[in-house]
C-alpha cells in the first residue's frame, strides 16, 4: 500500500467527522445519558463533513495521494452518501429516542463512513476495509432493530451470508493481487497493460478473468444481484422499514462504485469478458427480480425483489462502459449508472420513509393490504408513495425516467455504433430485455397504487408514527419530482463523475502518486 500521508488524512476529514460522531454517540449513549438528541447530533456531525467535503473540491486537483484516489467520482459518491445518510438519520429518528438510540444512530453514520471511504480507495485492502466497514455496523443495527423470532432470522441469515461474500471477493483479490504483484490499482493496471501487450506475464490475462469473476460474485451480494441475491427478500421482510431502506441503498452505492474502481478502471485487457458477464448478470437478474415481485403480497418482500431488479439495470451501464471503451457514445454508460444510483437512492429511501411514517398502525408486517384506503386518512403519504412508485417504474416526468432513459439508450447506442455485430446483437438483446422488464416492473408498481386509491380500507386508519421520516419522505419526495423536471445538473455532474476514472489510475506507481493540494 502506497504510505499513509498528511494529504491522505486531510483527504479523509469528511470520513474521520462521521466517525468521530458516531464514536461521540456510542460513548454518550453508553453512560446514560438523556435517550434525546441523537438524529440532532448525527446530523450536525453530517454537515460538518459535507462543509469538510466541499472545501476539499477547491483545493485538491484530481490525482492521487497514498492510498487515494481524488477525483469527481469519489466527490460525486462522497456527496450522495452524505445526502444517503442525512435521509437515514431522519427515517431512524424515531428509533434513536428508544433505549438502543446511540447504537442506531451512530451505526448508520459508521455505514456510510464505509461508504464515502469505498469510494475514495485506490487500494486493494482499503477498499476491502471500506467494504467491511459497511458490513459490522448493518449486523448491529439488524440484531438491536428487531428482537422477535423474524428479525433474529434475518440478522443470522444477513450475518452468515456477508461472511460467504467477504471470503469470495477476498479470494478474487488475491488472485489479482497475483497477477499485479501489488495491492495498488494503479500498479495492477500498469501490470495488466503489459501483459496484454507484450505477453511478458503467460496466463496473466486468464488468471484475471478468475479474479473478475470471483471480485463480481463477491459484489454481486453487496448490490443484490443474481446469483446472491436470495438473501434480500428474507432479511427485508424481517427488519424494520428503516434497516430495509438502508440495506437497498447503502451496499448498492459501495459495490457499484467498487465495480467501477476495479472492474472498469484497473483491469485492462479483461473488457470483453467483463462486458459479457455483465451483461448476462443483468439480463437474469432484472428479470428473475420483476418476475418474482409480480407475485408479492408483502409490500417489503416486493420491494426487495424491486430493489433485485434494480441491480439489473445497474449493471447495465457498467455493461456498456466496458464495451464503449475503445469507441465512445452518446449515451456514457458509467454517467447513466451514476445517475440511475442517485435517483434510485431518492425514491427507495423515500419508499421505506413513507412506509415508516404509518408506523404500526400501517403495514408494519409488511402486508400490502394494510395500505387499502391510504388516500382517504394519509393523503399526502398517499401521494407521496404514487410519486415514488412512478419514479421506480421509469415513468416520466419524474426522476426515474432519465434514469432508465440513459441506461436503455447506451445500450442501443452499442448496437447502433458500427463495429462487431456480435457485440451489437448482445446489446439490442439487453435493450429489448430491458424495456420488456421495466414494462412488467410496471404492474407490480401500479398494484400498490391501485390498493391505495381504489380499494376500502381494510382496517383502523393508519396515524402518522415520526415526523422524521415524514421530513425524509417529503425531501425525497421533492427531489425526485425536482429532477424530474430538471434533470441537466445531475445529468452533468454524472457524466463529470466518470470522465477521469481510467486517467487518474493509468500506468501510475507508487513513486508518483503523491499530488499536493
Amino acid at each position: 500500500m502506497p504510505p499513509l500521508t498528511e494529504l491522505t488524512l486531510l483527504h479523509l476529514v469528511p470520513e474521520i467527522v462521521l466517525m468521530l460522531t458516531a464514536t461521540a454517540i456510542y460513548v454518550v449513549g453508553a453512560f446514560g445519558a438523556a435517550q434525546q438528541g441523537w438524529s440532532w447530533m448525527a446530523q450536525c456531525g453530517i454537515a460538518l463533513a459535507a462543509y469538510a467535503l466541499y472545501f476539499q473540491a477547491s483545493i485538491f486537483d484530481d490525482g492521487l495521494t497514498g492510498p487515494l484516489v481524488i477525483d469527481h467520482l469519489a466527490f460525486f459518491i462522497r456527496s450522495l452518501a452524505l445526502g444517503v445518510a442525512a435521509l437515514l438519520v431522519l427515517l431512524t429518528a424515531r428509533a434513536a429516542r428508544d433505549r438502543q438510540g446511540p447504537e442506531t444512530t451512530g451505526s448508520v453514520l459508521l455505514v456510510m463512513a464505509g461508504v464515502m471511504l469505498s469510494a475514495s480507495a485506490a487500494d486493494l485492502v482499503l477498499l476491502f476495509l471500506s467494504l467491511e466497514l459497511i458490513s459490522i455496523p448493518t449486523y448491529v443495527l439488524l440484531y438491536i432493530s428487531r428482537r422477535d423470532a423474524s428479525g433474529q432470522e434475518s440478522a443470522v441469515k444477513y450475518f452468515f451470508l456477508s461472511i460467504l461474500s467477504s471470503a469470495v471477493l477476498l479470494y478474487g483479490l488475491s488472485f489479482l493481487y497475483g497477477v499485479g504483484g501489488s495491492t495498488y490499482l494503479g500498479e495492477i493496471r500498469a501490470a495488466l497493460v503489459t501483459a496484454s501487450e507484450t505477453a511478458a506475464v503467460p496466463g496473466a490475462i486468464s488468471l484475471a478473468h478468475v479474479a473478475l469473476v470471483l471480485i463480481v460474485g463477491g459484489l454481486a451480494f453487496k448490490i443484490a444481484a443474481v446469483p446472491f441475491h436470495f438473501y434480500a427478500a428474507d432479511v427485508y421482510q424481517g427488519t424494520t422499514h428503516a434497516n430495509a431502506g438502508l440495506l437497498a441503498v447503502a451496499p448498492k452505492i459501495a459495490g457499484v462504485v467498487v465495480l467501477v474502481r476495479i472492474v472498469v478502471a484497473a483491469m485492462p485487457g479483461n473488457e470483453e469478458f467483463a462486458w459479457k458477464l455483465l451483461l448476462v448478470m443483468s439480463m437474469v437478474t432484472m428479470t428473475l427480480g420483476n418476475v418474482v415481485a409480480l407475485w408479492q403480497n408483502n409490500i417489503r418482500r416486493m420491494l426487495a425483489y424491486s430493489s433485485i431488479a434494480h441491480a439489473g439495470y445497474l449493471l447495465i451501464g457498467l455493461a456498456v462502459g466496458l464495451a464503449s471503451t475503445d469507441q465512445p457514445i452518446g449515451y456514457d454508460g458509467l454517467a447513466a449508472t451514476m445517475l440511475y444510483l442517485s435517483v434510485y437512492a431518492l425514491a427507495t429511501i423515500g419508499a421505506f420513509s413513507a412506509l415508516s411514517c404509518l408506523g404500526k398502525y400501517g403495514p408494519a408486517d409488511g402486508q400490502l393490504d394494510a395500505l387499502s384506503g391510504l388516500t382517504r386518512s394519509q393523503p399526502i403519504i398517499a401521494l407521496a408513495m404514487a410519486v415514488f412508485m412512478f419514479s421506480l417504474a421509469g415513468l416520466p416526468p419524474l426522476a426515474g425516467f432519465w434514469g432508465k432513459l440513459t441506461l436503455l439508450g447506451g445500450a442501443l447506442d452499442v448496437y447502433l455504433t458500427p463495429g462487431d455485430a456480435d457485440l451489437r446483437r448482445w446489446f439490442l438483446a439487453l435493450a429489448i430485455v430491458g424495456a420488456i422488464n421495466a414494462a412488467i416492473a410496471a404492474g407490480y408498481y401500479l398494484r400498490v397504487i391501485a390498493v391505495m386509491y381504489f380499494r376500502p380500507a381494510k382496517s383502523e386508519p393508519p396515524l402518522l408514527s415520526s415526523y422524521g421520516a415524514y421530513a425524509a419522505m417529503l425531501v425525497c419526495a421533492l427531489g425526485v419530482i425536482a429532477i424530474g423536471i430538471y434533470p441537466g445538473p445531475l445529468v452533468g455532474h454524472s457524466a463529470q463523475a466518470t470522465e477521469s476514472v481510467r486517467e487518474n489510475l493509468e500506468l501510475k506507481s507508487t513513486k508518483d502518486v503523491e499530488r499536493s493540494p
